[in-house]
């Protein structure tokens, strides 16, 4: 069982940052990939980032590539999600979600084992 809260959502203007972060809770979190997902209201959730239990190898949509940077912090229990030159179609509830994976694999997907409550990040001047 784990249990996953993110905290770190707000509003920022267009070109913006803002440090998503998601405090993991529970055993064995090697065996756990890590997602970060968004859904957008009239629109398909959308996996936006996803890092191995290792920590080693991730995964990001071609929408947010070389704008988002996902990490983890094992001795803290903590993974997060940078997401820098925000863009109002940006905007949504974003999820951070563990899958019992192998501790190299980075594939996380929309049926993940864990949720989170989520937290609202909103891009607007």
């Amino acid at each position: 069982q784990l249990h996953l809260v993110e905290s770190g959502g707000g509003l920022v203007q267009p070109g913006g940052s803002l440090r998503l972060s998601c405090a993991v809770s529970g055993t064995g979190l090697d065996h756990y990939a890590i997602g970060w997902i968004r859904q957008v209201p009239g629109r398909q959730r959308e996996g936006v980032a996803c890092i191995s239990g290792n920590g080693a190898s991730t995964n990001y949509s071609a929408s947010v590539k070389g704008r988002f940077a996902i990490s983890r912090d094992s001795a803290k229990n903590m993974v997060y999600l940078q997401m820098n030159d925000l863009k109002p179609e940006d905007t949504a509830p974003y999820y951070c979600a563990a899958k019992g994976r192998k501790p190299d694999q980075a594939l996380c997907g929309f049926f993940m084992d864990y949720w989170g409550e989520g937290t609202q990040v909103t891009v607007s001047s």
